[in-house]
């Protein structure tokens, strides 16, 4: 079905550099680069130009999704936006949506690339596979040079004022002492009208900034997300599950010293601490209804990784999963990532339909991709640039998890240290 052809380019990251750009020519792109991660299995894929897709709404998509990959039997890439809950569970979603991406898209792509140490792995479908040569040439010559950066002073401006946010967060404080729930993950919309963006540069700045181990790049025609994503959903490699939550932040410094400090502060922190626990205890609960008995593990709990913007509280929890359990039956049980919405889910993602301003849709889904082999990849849609250019509207979402300890002010600041990297890439003055 594919043609496999292997070659070493002379440099490694100028060609990666070179075939991201050749890529804009496409109306369907993913761009996965994991920044070296050591955990990744591959230092980056491109997957363009659709053989064949699905698009749909959150009404069946998971039942469509999985009839889909066994049609194939083939890589494909693609999403599920947050939505996708409200065919999970007895939810709804009635918030303004001015980006419009689907609630699920995927692909097969013609061309496909894969990249690990200093190989690269052309695997094309055999109608396409005389382009293999010519494509690789047109790389080779590819420019990279800066278009003239007419994204560069967007300014944003808030959904909510920063009064409406801290009295939200009162609100879910009142939720949190009445019982509703223990934890629930707030998010705010930051936006943008009528202007111009270069997505492919912008992204470029932004990983360049962040260097994140899930870092995204999506296009389906006038649609794009740029993520900055350091957050793994869930990775299936054979018969074992792994997710890997994030709860607790922290900034960087460039003093050395100063850093370490604020390191040791979040390791040590027990507002911190007890929101990863918490939506540990949700993913062992969520794989627990697919996993073989006795073999969910917490592998690691509350470990700290630094990024190149922020230090973040990662726990690892691990699964076998039973046999022929389906893709549908995975997904049902793990999505939304608990630690996009609180505990307990069902509950969080009520409320935060109540209390939230702004339709999620793709920010707080997943990104990824499957193979034929049903492996997947996908990460957690967060630190994202989301940008509908028929509208030429750009929002980004951030968020954070509330808990009893809950400082209002310090929530909307840990929004704030959460977008630096976004806005420091589209050089804007927030307009509260």
């Amino acid at each position: 079905m594919r043609t496999s052809y292997t070659f070493s380019p002379q440099d490694i990251e100028v060609f990666k550099h070179k075939l991201f750009h050749w890529s804009a020519q496409f109306e369907d792109i993913v761009w996965l680069n994991s920044n070296q991660d050591v955990n990744a299995n591959y230092d980056a894929i491109l997957a363009v130009e659709a053989f064949t897709a699905i698009k749909t709404d959150y009404t069946q998509a998971l039942e469509a999704l999985d009839e889909y990959q066994k049609q194939t039997q083939d890589w494909i890439f693609g999403y599920l936006g947050y939505d996708i809950k409200n065919g999970i569970e007895n939810l709804t979603s009635k918030n303004d949506d001015n980006l419009s991406f689907p609630d699920l898209y995927f692909f097969q792509p013609q061309k496909l690339f894969l990249i690990k140490g200093e190989n690269v792995e052309c695997l094309y479908l055999n109608m396409v596979a005389d382009e293999i040569e010519d494509d690789l040439n047109t790389v080779e010559n590819q420019s990279v040079l800066s278009t003239d950066g007419a994204f560069h002073q967007i300014n944003l401006n808030s959904k909510i004022s920063k009064q409406t946010y801290l009295s939200k967060v009162k609100d879910v404080l009142k939720h949190i002492q009445r019982g509703d729930i223990y934890e629930m993950n707030f998010c705010q919309e930051f936006f943008a009208e009528n202007h111009q963006l270069n997505p492919h540069q912008c992204f470029q700045d932004l990983n360049d900034i962040s260097q994140p181990p899930f870092a995204c790049f999506f296009k389906h025609e006038n649609l794009y997300a740029l993520g900055a994503s350091p957050e793994r959903f869930l990775k299936k490699s054979g018969s074992k599950l792994i997710s890997q939550p994030i709860k607790g932040t922290a900034k960087r410094h460039k003093d050395t010293e100063v850093d370490k400090n604020y390191k040791l502060k979040l390791q040590q922190d027990p507002k911190e601490i007890a929101e990863n626990v918490m939506i540990v205890d949700l993913v062992r609960n969520d794989l627990s209804k697919i996993a073989k008995k006795n073999s969910v593990e917490v592998e690691e709990l509350c470990k700290i990784y630094s990024f190149k913007q922020v230090h973040q509280m990662i726990s690892t929890i691990s699964a076998e999963l039973k046999a022929e359990t389906s893709l549908q039956e995975i997904l049902k049980a793990t999505f939304p990532m608990g630690s996009m919405t609180g505990a307990p889910k069902v509950s969080a993602m009520q409320i935060i339909e109540d209390l939230e301003s702004t339709k999620r849709g793709l920010y707080s889904g997943c990104m990824g991709y499957i193979t034929p082999e049903f492996d997947f990849d996908f990460n957690v849609v967060i630190r994202s640039i989301l940008h509908n250019a028929s509208k030429n509207y750009t929002g980004l979402m951030v968020g954070s998890a509330i808990t009893h300890k809950s400082i209002p002010k310090n929530e909307y600041e840990e929004c704030l240290l959460k977008a630096k990297a976004l806005m420091e890439v589209l050089k804007n003055e927030i307009v509260s």
